[in-house]
């Protein structure tokens, strides 16, 4: 099977915790980001919009980081499940996934971002704990990286549930 037609990790969030801007399958104004496993790596693409514009020509850099931050949790939470048995973001298994929260973001923009070629972000989780991942990550624009980033990603707190 095509690894764009599987389901992604987003689409395993329980839905009182899958309304987030970036990668909430039930925000219909958000980016709806989807992340899915490439190998050992983990995949998401996205296309920026015009009026994602820094200056012309080029992407805002609070677009990428948003890129990098839901990259990083959905890894994280793919990463997680996958570290405590089979992973269950598959379509021969689907689950849901546990929930993570950003406690830490860092990005460094390494040159200009294009506007217009879809953007890949690339990532893999560098340590997995019970409680947190950290995820590391990249931004490619027609196969150069423009930005790197990290993300710890923990456990999201019970407060935050709706349930």
């Amino acid at each position: 099977m095509d690894p764009h037609e599987e389901d992604a990790f987003q689409d395993h969030y329980a839905e009182d915790v899958a309304h987030c801007y970036g990668c909430g399958r039930l925000n219909p104004r958000g980016h709806r980001l989807k992340t899915r496993w490439e190998g050992e790596e983990t995949v998401t693409r996205f296309t920026p919009a015009p009026f994602h514009t820094a200056i012309p020509g080029y992407v805002y850099g609070g677009l990428i980081a948003s890129l990098v931050d839901c990259h990083g949790t959905g890894t994280a939470a793919a990463a997680a499940a996958r570290a405590g048995g089979p992973d269950p973001a598959s379509v021969d298994q689907p689950a849901e996934l546990p929930r993570f929260v950003t406690a830490s973001l860092r990005v460094d923009y390494l040159r200009p971002t294009p506007l217009g070629p879809e953007l890949e972000v690339r990532g893999r989780a560098t340590e997995v704990t019970p409680r947190k991942v950290v995820v590391e990550a990249r931004v490619l624009a027609g196969g150069e990286v423009t930005a790197r980033g990290v993300v710890v990603a923990v456990r999201m707190p019970e407060e935050m549930s709706a349930r």
